[in-house]
């Protein structure tokens, strides 16, 4: 007999949870202004508003924590991360930052000015934030088979690399870079493959441009292109992650993602005088160049999660149970982004509530209702996240509506995920007399998804 899939670890430390009553949810969620954003974390049963900085640490990086250097100037703690980046990623310079939008903040002080043009696939919400708070522009450069849901596709996370062409043939001088995000998360967390990483490299030289990697999920990238690309089966999960970074000069990262720590992030280049030009921004806005806002306790762990994380075990764990939570919801007929994502399933609110109008946020109204039903919580990626055009401030109505339920990394169990699925099957089973859903009555002028005060319309 064939044994089962199992988990590659076990369980040192439980949390308990408070389950609540649908009375009690359909309270908190009006206080909360019916962003789901604003709810107490008590007030949730299964949180899946975010894999970011909300997994298990393992014993080896609470221990590493213990031995946490905190010289404010040439910690063994930095040094300790440094030969971790090295290493795995192949930067010789790095700086780091509390986070991953620090990173970004950091870097585009250097590099971006007002009317300039990022082209890329799929820029997330910080991402187009910082690039859109400079005045300049994201073009989303994606493959149009990412926003076919209910396509199967390897890499939908590509960069289209026709449209990129084009786009730089006529833009190209105001170019300062151009961005990779590994994986797409907007697109539903879509891989890009070893060959579409490549294919840019190639556009970039030939316009004599720096590439930029959007690395949060970058691990779980090398794990599609070892199952998914040929050529790379037989290559370990390191030996990928180090050509992938080959094909960039710069990265940024939010540690909290595939690194599994609950703080951290960082800036790596190949440039010293990048590096240098700015070490001014990281300690204006984060600390000295030898901590850049993290302390020296996260740094070790942060050190030991690039490691754990890019090792095959982990990452098939990881991986499998995100199918496990797409097969449920396959199973029950739920419309959903296919191949499901290394971090997140991401339902198809269009294909769900199509009776609620645009104008009135399909996809955070199925969030509400998925919080009402099971106390489980997710997060729009749809026209809330689009946010307003800049010019016209008119919304933005993105191709897809979807609801994120982003897998907290070795925390949930599977009997979570059939808590998940169930939930949304009576959400989906009454679908149809779900007509209204909600509007603003209160918004921040940019992310305003993080803040929005919604009420029912």
């Amino acid at each position: 007999m064939e044994l089962p899939f199992s988990e590659s670890y076990k369980i040192k430390m439980i949390e308990p949870l408070y389950r609540g009553t649908r009375e009690e949810r359909e309270q908190w969620i009006k206080d909360a202004k019916y962003n789901l954003f604003n709810l107490k974390s008590h007030q949730v049963f299964i949180d899946l508003l975010t894999d970011s900085g909300t997994g298990a640490m393992s014993d080896r990086q609470w221990a590493a924590m213990m031995q946490g250097d905190e010289s404010y100037a040439g910690s063994e703690s930095y040094e300790n991360l440094e030969k971790a980046i090295q290493s795995i990623l192949g930067f010789e310079y790095f700086m780091p930052t509390h986070q991953g939008r620090a990173a970004e903040n950091v870097l585009f002080s250097a590099l971006i000015k007002e009317g300039a043009y990022i082209p890329g696939n799929s820029h997330f919400d910080t991402t187009k934030g910082h690039i859109e708070f400079r005045r300049a522009h994201a073009v989303d450069c994606t493959v149009d088979v990412a926003f076919e849901t209910e396509t199967y596709d390897p890499f939908k996370g590509n960069v289209d690399p026709d449209k990129l062409e084009k786009f730089m043939t006529e833009h190209h001088q105001d170019v300062p870079f151009i961005i990779v995000t590994v994986t797409n998360n907007t697109a539903g967390g879509q891989p890009v493959s070893m060959g579409n990483l490549k294919a840019v490299r190639a556009i970039a030289d030939k316009y004599k441009k720096p590439v930029l990697f959007d690395s949060a999920r970058f691990a779980e990238n090398a794990y599609f292109i070892k199952i998914r690309e040929k050529g790379y089966e037989n290559k370990t999960v390191k030996e990928i992650v180090k050509e992938m970074f080959s094909y960039a000069d710069m990265m940024t990262m939010s540690s909290k993602k595939d690194a599994i720590v609950n703080m951290g992030g960082f800036v790596a280049m190949r440039s010293k005088e990048l590096w240098r030009e700015i070490s001014v921004f990281n300690i204006m806005y984060e600390g000295f160049v030898t901590y850049g806002g993290m302390s020296g306790r996260d740094m070790n762990a942060l050190a030991v999660g690039l490691d754990e994380g890019t090792e095959f075990d982990y990452l098939e764990t990881r991986v499998k149970q995100i199918e496990y939570l797409g097969a449920k919801l396959k199973e029950y007929g739920i419309p959903f982004q296919t191949p499901v994502g290394g971090h997140a399933v991401f339902v198809d609110a269009n294909k769900i509530l199509p009776n609620v109008p645009k104008e009135e946020f399909r996809a955070q109204t199925l969030g509400i209702e998925l919080y009402l039903e099971g106390g489980v919580r997710g997060v729009e990626i749809g026209a809330l996240l689009a946010d307003r055009d800049p010019i016209t401030r008119e919304n933005r109505y993105p191709k897809m509506e979807l609801l994120r339920l982003a897998i907290p990394r070795r925390t949930y169990t599977n009997n979570h995920m059939d808590v998940i699925a169930a939930a949304l099957k009576n959400v989906y089973d009454r679908r149809e007399s779900i007509t209204n859903g909600l509007k603003i009555t209160w918004e921040a002028p940019i992310m305003r998804h993080f803040t929005v005060e919604l009420e029912k319309a």
